[in-house]
């Protein structure tokens, strides 16, 4: 939801607890400012203020990672949350129907499995017109996606709403199957004769 943060706003997540306090919040991160073909121009930094942090919840079952939407391009936001100890990356969304059809599913089931978690995408679905008239059409399917990258439920096109039951011991089996959240190297770039 929009924040209104001084002379801009945060587009920000918020985790609810059972009691309904908030147990968190996140700051989106990554600004979707493009050019597309056809004149079609997104600048979500005109009016949006960029957070700086990730954030997890902990949760009774499954410590929780936050993002939103452009974050889902950025690997390293959802590696960094699955080292700190996260099960969980969720990832509310508006893709438009363009690149949610090219990129939506591949991304997600990426991230779950380059981090062995479950992911929880919730996706805006349909055409929406702004203040200013202009339309635009979001991609939808709302996905569950278990953390070896098996779809566990889409939500298609329409309005609705996915339920499914999880075994948080999946993680740990990925995650010895492919133990590659510990084997992260430091990289140097090189710019010289063996470098890229």
């Amino acid at each position: 939801m929009p924040v209104k943060l001084g002379d801009k706003i945060a587009n920000r997540c918020y985790a609810i607890s059972p009691d309904g306090h908030i147990a968190g919040h996140y700051d989106k991160i990554h600004m979707f400012d493009v050019d597309l073909p056809g004149g079609e121009q997104y600048r979500e930094s005109r009016s949006y203020q960029a957070g700086n942090k990730a954030v997890v919840v902990q949760t009774p079952w499954l410590n929780m990672g936050l993002s939103i939407c452009y974050d889902l391009r950025f690997p390293h936001l959802y590696r960094k949350m699955a080292q700190a100890g996260v099960g969980l990356l969720t990832v509310p969304a508006a893709f438009t129907q363009v690149t949610g059809e090219a990129h939506w599913h591949i991304l997600l089931r990426a991230r779950a499995i380059e981090n062995g978690a479950f992911v929880l995408a919730a996706a805006q679905t349909g055409s929406h017109t702004n203040a200013r008239g202009d339309t635009r059409n979001t991609y939808g399917h709302s996905l569950f996606v278990d953390p070896w990258g098996n779809i566990i439920d889409d939500g298609g096109v329409d309005v609705g709403v996915i339920v499914a039951e999880i075994d948080p011991g999946l993680i740990g089996k990925a995650r010895s199957r492919i133990p590659s959240l510990e084997h992260d190297q430091n990289i140097i770039q090189s710019s010289g004769p063996d470098g890229p």
